[in-house]
């Protein structure tokens, strides 16, 4: 009896000491990322059969489990990829709301000052003082476009750093994943129940680590190894073989940086902004919320160069020359080259270009031209709409619906399948300068002016409304002809016939009115307007006008006259005026912005962005908080529970400590007893 009383002792004192030493290892990890409390399986030992009874042989531990719960686990798991891509996108979304706030203001001061020195020029165009001031107003308009674009330049590259960086990080956990599959394998003895729990703790660890870059999913099979997938089911950790994330240089755009899972014999593309977590937040960053406004921004810059060059070339400098180009042209070469992108895989040897027509109808969207091997297929990347632009050959290809821009062949034929991307506001800000050396070059003066008759009575009136070539304009009329008259009259109901004559006054037009000896005429419905090319034979003409209104005269007095002249002078300041009145012209989005409304609703739509971005993140943050705290509950360190357990087994081991004791002591006695 004193035996058995012994070893149901020290069975007793051997499962205390196993509880205590598991109370204690949960103590000592209280505090240990990752740790899932363990608790000693303690059972009954088999009773022996002994006078007719079973009598209890103590006890044993069984097993020490992890108190781990998988839904839990998952739950916290989701929410954490959650977290950390709501966070990293609010983070550079933040960010970029502070560069454009800055810069934004920046350029719409400097475009305010660069018009009030037009202004300034409209009312004393000889001044080279304020000549010299808008040049430099345009300087600093370029240079803050430009810098504004060097920070979107910056964070795209910081962005593609990031990726590189969390790719890698993926890549060694990849690895350690797989040596804790190996571990666990190799000391895994299926006839055992004991489980590698530190391991198993550490395995949830670096899937916990991993979840922070991107979404995961795991399998774990009947010997404990863990199979991780990663986004939409792409394999990072198959058993004990790692795979790998690398970066390569995007194509056709190489900073449109790549993923793709590498393993020992192969690698495949993987999209990076189905990945979920803060790899994801990166890509959508880049690719979308950058890349909008980039496009943006580039157009913007567009539409100012093109406004201001084109109100320059349509009036007269101080030497009475067409006023050249403020700004770097968009239809420069290496601009239109630039918009075209040719991947690597064509196998064609086609060159092209993109020159625009329009700027106010140029999208942000991106384009991709194909070659089906019969005609070139147009997608638009932004809305997937697809158009047949017709076979190669043609040289240039204007889109239907118009999009302001036309592709051009340069050279070289394309082959089945290649494939060209099409970006129209392409490098604008970046290559934005002011061409434009000289105050005097400012092109202040109009070149020629419309002048009403004192007689005309209605409100019919002529117009310039483009002038091409303002020196020929100007000898056109002053030299060519001693002016233009235009006369207009109601030729019937609602009929309005028009002529234009030499100015001459030697060569008046004939009356009562007919075309002999006109230089251009026509007729034109009430309600309509008629357009004039001046010279009538030039293509394209020197310069238009437009008759509008209803220019019906009275009697004698009709019809209604207007003399077209030369009206070039230092102190002539119409065509600044016109220059002036371009700020608030909507030129962009269909004619429906201004400069300044442009880039309002481009820093209030990144604002609201970044806006939205926080709620999102505390949204997310809150999920997580709840998820971990619910997962915390059942498989965190409870300290008070603990201590509990720690006095309870102490007493336990203690009592069991006093069995073997007794036990010893009847076994003394009955030695003594019998000697």
């Amino acid at each position: 009896m004193s035996v058995s009383l012994y070893n149901t002792g020290v069975s007793g004192l051997l499962a205390a000491q196993q509880q205590l030493a598991t109370t204690g290892h949960n103590i000592a990890n209280v505090n240990t990322d990752g740790f899932n409390r363990q608790r000693a399986e303690q059972n009954a030992s088999i009773g022996v059969y002994s006078g007719g009874n079973f009598t209890g042989s103590g006890t044993y531990v069984n097993d020490i489990t992890r108190i781990y719960n998988q839904f839990t686990y998952k739950e916290q798991l989701h929410n954490q990829s959650n977290l950390s891509n709501a966070d990293t996108l609010h983070k550079d979304l933040d960010q970029l709301n502070e560069i454009m706030s800055f810069s934004g203001g920046a350029i719409n001061s400097s475009i305010d000052k660069f018009y009030q020195t037009m202004n300034g020029i409209a009312d004393n165009p000889s001044d080279l003082g304020l000549r010299s001031i808008a040049l430099n107003q345009a300087e600093i308009l370029s240079s803050d476009f430009r810098t504004l674009n060097d920070n979107i330049d910056q964070l795209e590259k910081s962005a593609n750093g990031e990726i590189s960086q969390m790719a890698d990080k993926i890549s060694q956990i990849s690895v350690e994943l797989a040596k804790i599959n190996e571990q666990i394998l190799q000391g895994r003895d299926l006839t055992l129940n004991g489980q590698p729990n530190d391991l198993l703790d550490a395995r949830d660890r670096l899937v916990g680590e991993l979840g922070e870059f991107t979404s995961v999913n795991t399998i774990v099979d009947a010997n404990g190894i863990m199979t991780v997938m990663i986004g939409s089911g792409a394999t990072l950790v198959a058993g004990i073989t790692p795979l790998s994330l690398s970066v390569q240089s995007g194509d056709p755009d190489p900073k449109n940086t790549e993923l793709r899972i590498v393993g020992p014999n192969s690698s495949v593309a993987i999209n990076g902004a189905a990945l979920g977590g803060s790899l994801a937040a990166k890509f959508e960053f880049r690719d979308e919320h950058l890349s909008q406004l980039s496009r943006e921004v580039n157009r913007m810059t567009m539409a100012i160069s093109q406004s201001l060059n084109q109100s320059q070339s349509a009036g007269l400098d101080l030497n009475a020359q067409q006023g050249l180009n403020i700004f770097t042209d968009i239809n420069s070469t290496a601009l239109q080259a630039g918009r075209v992108l040719s991947p690597s895989t064509n196998a064609g040897n086609l060159a092209a270009s993109v020159n625009i027509t329009d700027i106010s109808k140029v999208p942000t969207d991106d384009f991709e031209i194909r070659y089906d091997g019969t005609d070139y297929i147009m997608t638009n990347m932004n809305d997937g709409s697809v158009q047949n632009l017709g076979a190669p050959g043609a040289g240039t290809y204007t889109p239907n619906p118009d999009y302001g821009f036309e592709f051009t062949e340069l050279s070289g034929t394309p082959t089945t399948d290649d494939s060209y991307i099409i970006r129209p506001t392409e490098n604008s800000t970046a290559l934005m300068k002011v061409t434009l050396t000289d105050g005097k070059g400012i092109a202040a003066s109009g070149a020629i002016d419309v002048t009403d008759s004192d007689n005309n009575v209605s409100d019919g009136n002529v117009n310039l409304i483009n002038v091409i070539d303002p020196v020929t304009a100007r000898s056109y009329t002053d030299t060519t002809n001693s002016g233009l008259l235009v006369d207009v009259y109601e030729s019937a109901a609602g009929v309005f016939s028009y002529r234009v004559y030499d100015a001459d006054p030697l060569s008046p037009p004939p009356t009562p009115p007919s075309v002999v000896g006109a230089i251009a005429s026509g007729t034109f419905l009430a309600g309509n307007s008629a357009v004039i090319g001046m010279p009538p034979a030039a293509t394209p003409p020197a310069f238009q006008i437009e008759i509008t209104g209803q220019p019906i005269g009275q009697g004698a007095l009709a019809p209604e006259k207007f003399t077209i002249g030369d009206a070039f002078g230092i102190g002539n300041g119409k065509n600044a005026t016109l220059m002036a009145l371009t700020q608030e012209k909507g030129v962009v989005n269909n004619g429906k912005e201004t400069f300044s409304q442009s880039m309002a609703i481009s820093t209030s739509d990144v604002g609201a962005k970044a806006s939205s971005a926080e709620l999102v993140s505390d949204t997310a943050e809150a999920l997580y908080t709840q998820a971990y705290n619910r997962n915390q509950e059942i498989s965190g360190v409870n300290l008070d529970e603990e201590a509990a357990n720690l006095m309870k087994f102490q007493q336990a081991y203690q009592a069991s400590s006093r069995i073997i004791s007794i036990a010893n002591t009847i076994f003394d006695t009955l030695l003594q007893a019998s000697r």
